[in-house]
């Protein structure tokens, strides 16, 4: 029962679309959230990384029932179908500052990919064990909280960028293959292919180039950078990480 995407291009994320959207007709895409039967109607919840929105299949579109029946967790599916107002006593008070107060009425559901049941629900109040979420990283990725510190780190170093680009900073990108030096921590080692026998190492830190940066007139720089420590594992670090240089 799998579909080509064919002319179902989005036209709207899942966290998109508010009251104001009202009797739009719109394309989703996303993954299967959850799927509940009542009887004569499917309610789909559609996620993707900007939200949830709920699907309804009523009785009137047969096919797209039948397809909707099919639907299981992490199914990717994606949908057409017209804005509507959720009936009263029915709003979402968890997603009322997304699209709680909406519902996608749909007349075409297409499914693009099918999954087996995931090791773990994909849900922020799902507690699941971190050797769990290290071997299905890529489900891990999905769940709201890492997509949110994901999002937030990127957010921060956009930020930085701006403020020190603002204050005259230079950014200026240094190797990631260098001359050992003597720090307190051993050095990641990459071999060098046309000197054989030698090494590069990975810099534990920018500090070398600073240097020679700094000799070489530019007053004001900085990074972001990643640094590399060949170092027992403790609880503030690990061996690769990101550093502001300044």
């Amino acid at each position: 029962m799998l579909s080509n995407l064919g002319d179902f291009k989005r036209t709207h994320t899942c966290g998109d679309l508010r009251k104001e959207d009202l009797n739009k007709e719109v394309i989703l895409n996303g993954w299967v959230q959850k799927r509940r039967d009542y009887g004569g109607v499917i309610f789909i919840d559609l996620r993707d990384r900007y939200g949830v929105t709920q699907i309804v299949i009523n009785e009137e579109h047969e096919e797209a029932r039948v397809v909707g029946d099919t639907c299981r967790p992490e199914y990717v599916v994606a949908v057409l179908g017209k804005v509507m107002l959720r009936p009263d006593g029915f709003r979402n008070e968890i997603q009322v500052v997304t699209t709680g107060d909406i519902e996608v009425h749909i007349s075409e559901i297409r499914i693009l990919n099918t999954a087996l049941t995931p090791p773990f629900m994909i849900d922020d109040s799902i507690e699941v064990a971190e050797d769990i979420r290290l071997k299905y990283r890529y489900l891990d990725l999905r769940r709201p909280e890492l997509q949110r510190n994901i999002m937030l780190r990127s957010t921060l170093t956009k930020s930085i960028r701006e403020y020190m680009l603002s204050q005259d900073f230079v950014d200026i990108e240094t190797p990631f293959l260098t001359k050992s030096t003597p720090e307190g921590a051993r050095d990641y080692l990459a071999p060098s292919r046309v000197n054989a026998g030698k090494f590069y190492a990975r810099p534990q830190s920018p500090q070398v180039f600073k240097e020679l940066l700094m000799m070489g007139g530019f007053d004001k720089f900085y990074q972001i950078v990643r640094c590399s420590r060949d170092e027992d594992l403790r609880s503030d670090r690990q061996p690769e990480f990101t550093q502001l240089d300044i």
